[in-house]
């Protein structure tokens, strides 16, 4: 089966209950206003994108370390550090966004909320900043030429890492 494949599927399995299960998880709050139909057609879409996002979040922390491991092969702790920042990025927003919505006018469950995901989305922001520059600086450095070349040879000679 193909990777794509592999990533529709594996989405679509997650992102089809997610949509039903998250107003189960997280009743939305009576804030005493309904919202107009063209703002529900808007929370329906965001709706729609987040569980999207959310299975492919998914799929990427299931297929994606490889890859990564290809793209950083002069440092498995880069490698890590983009996997996690980015595995974040996408599945922090289904859970992220229906918490918002299930808080209503709470003020101490909205610092909950941004404590528990806009900080970590920073520090993600951040982490991944740093690993573009440090790609940069070593294929600058020839250290990624060097380490693609040291796996291809092992390769041809049969050795795995």
């Amino acid at each position: 089966m193909k990777m794509k494949t592999k990533v529709a599927l594996l989405t679509a399995a997650v992102a089809v209950p997610a949509f039903f299960v998250g107003p189960i998880l997280f009743p939305p709050a009576d804030i005493g206003v309904d919202p107009t139909t063209a703002q529900m057609a808007l929370f329906i879409f965001l709706g729609v994108s987040d569980v999207i996002l959310l299975g492919l979040g998914v799929s990427f922390l299931v297929f994606g370390l490889p890859l990564l491991k290809q793209v950083s092969p002069d440092s498995k702790a880069r490698a890590w550090a983009m996997y996690f920042s980015i595995g974040y990025l996408m599945v922090s927003w289904w859970p992220h966004l229906n918490m918002h919505a299930s808080n209503g006018l709470d003020l101490g469950g909205l610092l909950r909320i941004d404590l528990l995901f806009h900080f970590p989305l920073e520090i993600a922001g951040v982490v991944l900043a740093y690993c573009a520059f440090s790609l940069f600086r070593s294929w600058k450095g020839g250290k990624l030429e060097e380490a693609v070349t040291a796996d291809e040879n092992a390769a041809l000679a049969g050795e795995t890492a």
